[in-house]
């Protein structure tokens, strides 16, 4: 009787130590564990950690641009300084004839400066999806704020295992009133916060332009998208940009986040 005891409480610890485990859903076959969370609980989480993996809470990159047309090509390199979710700053550093063209966005306010005429140009919100400097970008797409984060709704639609890494897909539709000029937008990121791919839309939900990464190595400590192309749809041509030195988490004095800097001589 006394081992039959033993045998029952055996047991009954055994299951209660593999019940957890037993309860566990599979996971898809090629994922692999995220060093961050392995699988995001909602839409919500994946944006958001996508969000603060591109900006950190600060940083620093060196750039160039190509905008590439049918019949010609232009490059400029420039610097940008980022801080939180919502603030920063870029300047064009190449060629001399762009040389201190320079955008500060702060929340939801931006400026321009055009050193030609030494002028500053306060840009409404409704205005940030004008291209930059004649590119395929607009001043949003390279502040990357957080405009996505607080101005959608957003909901997960797919998801792949691509190269062992699981890539989710998310629509983001507008929230009532937000001010936004997209009627959608969907994402690709994958289970590291890794943003792959953004497609923009009009209010007819048809394409308007597309952003994807081409090329993702270590970069500022951490795995990041170096390169990344902006086609528009129905047209010829691309805007390219490559990031040439990249760092998080630094500090960004205050005073480059002001009009005053901003009209500062690029060196």
């Amino acid at each position: 009787m006394r081992v039959l005891f033993r045998k029952l409480r055996f047991s009954t610890i055994l299951f209660t130590l593999l019940l957890p485990a037993l309860l566990l859903p599979a996971r898809p076959a090629g994922a692999q564990e995220s060093s961050q969370q392995a699988v995001p609980l909602t839409a919500e989480d994946l944006v958001q950690g996508a969000m603060d993996y591109w900006r950190g809470t600060s940083s620093i990159a060196t750039m160039r641009m190509t905008i590439h047309r049918p019949d010609w090509e232009r490059r400029m390199t420039m610097v940008i300084w980022t801080k939180g979710r919502e603030d920063s700053v870029f300047k064009v550093t190449e060629p001399a004839k762009d040389k201190g063209n320079a955008t500060l966005k702060l929340d939801r306010e931006m400026w321009t400066y055009n050193p030609k005429v030494n002028r500053t140009i306060k840009i409404p919100p409704s205005m940030m999806s004008q291209s930059w400097m004649g590119s395929d970008f607009s001043n949003n797409d390279l502040s990357k704020s957080d405009s996505l984060t607080v101005d959608y709704d957003h909901e997960l639609i797919g998801s792949e295992v691509v190269d062992g890494v699981t890539v989710y897909e998310i629509k983001c539709m507008p929230k009532p009133g937000a001010p936004v000029v997209w009627g959608m937008q969907t994402v690709k990121v994958r289970e590291d916060y890794i943003m792959t791919e953004e497609i923009f839309y009009d209010e007819d939900f048809l394409p308007v332009k597309r952003l994807a990464a081409q090329e993702i190595k270590p970069m500022g400590g951490r795995l990041f998208p170096v390169v990344w192309v902006m086609t528009v749809d129905g047209e010829e041509g691309f805007t390219r940009l490559d990031y040439l030195e990249l760092a998080f988490d630094v500090d960004v004095p205050e005073r480059y986040l002001s009009l005053e800097w901003l009209k500062a001589p690029v060196r």
